[in-house]
């Protein structure tokens, strides 16, 4: 993962030099942010394979350039925020970050975060295609088509589905679906699946392939018949 390109946006000049000094130590080459317009600029024109990107901006804030960013291309987005309300973090999923951290945070955990996320995105670990009926998900590519029809997923929303696909009709637990994606059991609030559930179904749409079985979790719908198989 040495040479990975990490971009560390925030306007506190200590927060970005004791966050990039941890990514630096780790072998990841860091670039630094301000403000949301040099944030969007440098994104342009470096294509981060990671965004560490605080809420609070002067220019353009945090939730904005999550919207544009995922308009555009689709690096990993770890939001940090100050603001102590749910509601503010769960809109920020909703835009298309995958995870958020809240401040004061322990640089160590971060750097954690990271290293598990791009290990996770960088290809490494499998090839395989996973189809279930008309579905098929392919790790290689980074892809999931639905009758040939092609679905721009983030990077959380692909290991989300790639983890239910795997398991088709089988109930997985928020906990359980927050460890698959980031690899241990990070203290995320567990209702950050529901609104990464709720983006994926939108795209989804309008096939109803993720279903809520109330008070216990979430599965891939797998009609009776239906085929399963990896490649």
């Amino acid at each position: 993962m040495t040479g990975k390109k990490i971009l560390v946006v925030d306007d506190e000049a200590s927060v970005r030099k004791l966050v990039s000094s941890y990514l630096k130590r780790e072998g990841f080459h860091v670039l630094e942010a301000s403000d949301g317009a040099e944030a969007l600029k440098k994104a342009r024109l470096e294509h981060p394979d990671l965004v560490v990107l605080d809420l609070m901006l002067p220019i353009i804030d945090g939730i904005e350039i999550t919207r544009i960013l995922r308009s555009e291309s689709d690096p990993f987005i770890l939001m940090l925020t100050a603001r102590t309300e749910e509601t503010d973090k769960l809109l920020g999923l909703g835009m298309g970050a995958d995870d958020y951290m809240t401040k004061p945070f322990s640089p160590r955990e971060l750097v954690a975060r990271v290293r598990v996320v791009l290990r996770r995105v960088s290809g490494d670990s499998t090839s395989e295609v996973i189809r279930v009926g008309n579905v098929s998900l392919d790790r290689a590519h980074y892809e999931v088509q639905i009758k040939k029809r092609v679905v721009q997923l983030t990077p959380t929303e692909f290991e989300i589905m790639a983890t239910l696909m795997s398991q088709p009709g089988r109930i997985l637990s928020r906990s359980q679906l927050l460890t698959a994606v980031h690899g241990v059991a990070f203290e995320s609030y567990e209702r950050a699946i529901d609104s990464h559930i709720r983006n994926l179904r939108h795209k989804l749409e309008p096939d109803n392939l993720i279903v809520t079985v109330h008070g216990v979790g979430y599965k891939f719908y797998a009609p009776e018949g239906h085929r399963f198989e990896t490649v």
